[in-house]
């Protein structure tokens, strides 16, 4: 088996990241400063805009998106619209995406984003006059379309601010990033050493057809099978994989394993492989699983980790997969 440790075997490397500002991984839109036509909140909603035409409301036509009244200073004189949102996982971004789905004739011309890290629980005043720096400079916008960014900056930001101008409608934005949380919190006790949101990543796999594999390390319960990871069906020799790099080098107790809403397509068995340098460790030997459970397993192995390849067989899908113990 190769061993990866970047996210260099997917097709974009940004957007293989996860997106921080999602609202499911705990993101916000804490201000903005103007939502008259559509709310700002579908900044980051999961999932495509949403449309249907001719669908009106007491503000017009109803987007699925975030979209502000028309400004009446062409000169510019009068500033610009923005967006602040809280990123639910602070790390590290690596790439943005601005989306005008379905605004044609309402997007703005042209925006940028800032970033800032600002510790605690600023207010969106305290935010305002934080240290911005710009990720992406002003930028020339199309209307019904994605724009991609890739973003060169090593340095842990908090708070995104998403700036149009002057007026108009933003369907998504996403910040596709690698969490960097505070794990100092969790100092003397126990966590999940392969949740995302504490900072692990899944860093390749063997196929995503279906589904996204850090999927399977996202907070929460996976609500269908479109939340886990599922791969396609393998025809030939082998079997499917992925490979999560841990919070943090440590020593893991408990495995979770869970297959819930899998019914008809869970893997017969799974086997996790910990690895650490060039040394590999057996933590738990091929186990076979049932469809739609959550599976626990205590494992014994007492040297520390970094990372940990998880193997099924042949192939399916899985919902979570938790892997609670120590930092060393």
């Amino acid at each position: 088996m190769t061993r990866f440790t970047g996210p260099s075997d997917f097709n974009r490397p940004d957007l293989a990241f996860p997106d921080l500002a999602l609202r499911t991984l705990g993101g916000s839109v804490v201000a903005a400063s103007d939502e008259s036509f559509a709310e700002k909140e579908s900044l980051i909603r999961p999932g495509r805009p949403e449309f249907a035409a001719e669908t009106f409301g007491n503000k017009g036509q109803v987007y699925d998106g975030w979209e502000t009244r028309r400004r009446r200073d062409p000169d510019g004189s009068q500033g610009h619209d923005w967006a602040l949102v809280r990123l639910g996982l602070p790390g590290v971004i690596r790439g943005v995406v601005i989306d005008t789905a379905w605004f044609k004739g309402n997007y703005p011309p042209s925006a940028s984003v800032e970033a800032a890290a600002v510790e605690g629980h600023p207010s969106p005043d305290e935010l305002l006059a934080a240290d911005w720096t710009e990720i992406v400079p002003l930028v020339e916008l199309k209307g019904d379309a994605e724009h991609h960014y890739e973003v060169a900056d090593e340095r842990r930001y908090t708070h995104v601010r998403l700036n149009i101008h002057p007026d108009g409608g933003i369907a998504r934005l996403r910040v596709h990033g690698e969490a960097r949380p505070d794990l100092s919190v969790y100092e003397g006790l126990g966590l999940d050493l392969a949740a995302l949101a504490n900072g692990a990543l899944v860093t390749a796999c063997s196929n995503d057809f279906y589904s996204a594999p850090n999927n399977a390390i996202a907070p929460g319960l996976a609500r269908h099978q479109a939340e886990g990871w599922e791969t396609a069906r393998r025809r030939g020799e082998g079997n499917d994989w992925l490979l999560i790099r841990l919070a943090g080098r440590g020593v893991i107790r408990l495995a979770e394993i869970d297959t819930t809403n899998l019914l008809f397509n869970a893997p017969g068995s799974v086997s996790l492989t910990g690895l650490d340098g060039d040394r590999e460790v057996e933590l738990l030997p091929r186990t076979r699983l049932q469809p739609d459970t959550p599976h626990r397993f205590r494992l014994d192995h007492p040297d520390p980790v970094t990372h940990v390849r998880v193997d099924i067989y042949p192939d399916g899908g899985l919902a979570r997969v938790r892997l609670h113990g120590h930092l060393a």
